[in-house]
């Protein structure tokens, strides 16, 4: 199933700018997010995100998959 992803503009405490899908109770505020796409996994997304922030991983309640310790 496709879902929008974005990226937190704001980084979490180890400089991770996590990737959230639409429907995540952690989703960033529309002023602190960036809109990756439409993507069936969050692999896609994570590359994707990684055009604007060097540090990215997957949010642990959303994007499961693509979260790094």
């Amino acid at each position: 199933m496709m879902a929008y992803h974005y990226v937190n503009k704001n980084a979490q405490p180890n400089g991770d700018h996590e990737v959230h899908k639409t429907g995540c109770n952690w989703m960033p505020q529309p002023e602190n997010r960036i809109f990756l796409g439409d993507f069936s996994t969050c692999s896609p997304a994570v590359t994707a995100a990684k055009i604007h922030y060097n540090q990215v991983n997957g949010c642990y309640y959303c994007s499961p998959a693509c979260h790094t310790q």
